[in-house]
């Protein structure tokens, strides 16, 4: 297949604008530009991919022979992918300059929300913090030798009857229905 004249005056056309547009300072302008140039690239994959033929399925019999070759297809899928992905980082860039504008003189500093705390407010937080970790640990210990005497009240008094609720019936005694 001999290319088609007006496909390379088309491709070249556009990589000229292309060029001519991502030399701007704009950001926009580079981003149009890019995808002139992206779309330039896939006419001159195309252009340049050899005469049409057959689906590229392989049979085993002679109308292989008029298949097309898949390489250019696969480079042409692979060229709007990465045109896309770098479109989508200029267009974060884009956004993410225009955001900076609004915000003028301020910029991008960040105020500090704790510049009025002293060194002295820090150090009370973090004692109440030892304080409260140590109200914890006493808590803990207290009840762990709670539970020891409990096993200890309890083995002493395993000869005792059980309490009985009303009529004697050790199932309606306060908890006594329950399965632990």
């Amino acid at each position: 297949m001999s290319a088609s004249l007006t496909l390379v005056i088309v491709m070249a056309v556009m990589y000229a604008a292309g060029v001519y547009v991502m030399l701007e300072r704009s950001l926009t302008r580079v981003l149009i530009g890019f995808l002139l140039v992206g779309n330039a690239t896939n006419l001159l994959i195309f252009i340049m991919s050899g005469r049409p033929g057959s689906s590229p399925i392989v049979t085993g019999t002679a109308a292989d022979a008029d298949m097309a070759d898949p390489v250019p297809q696969v480079l042409m899928l692979t060229a709007i992918v990465i045109n896309f992905g770098i479109t989508a980082l200029i267009l974060a860039l884009i956004y993410r300059s225009w955001w900076l504008a609004r915000l003028g003189d301020e910029g991008d500093t960040v105020t500090d929300e704790h510049a009025a705390e002293t060194v002295g407010s820090t150090e009370e937080s973090f004692r109440s913090v030892t304080e409260d970790e140590a109200a914890s640990q006493e808590d803990l210990d207290a009840s762990e030798r709670g539970s020891e005497h409990a096993h200890e009240r309890g083995s002493e008094h395993a000869h005792e009857q059980p309490h009985t609720g009303e009529r004697g019936d050790p199932a309606t005694a306060p908890g006594g229905g329950m399965n632990l």
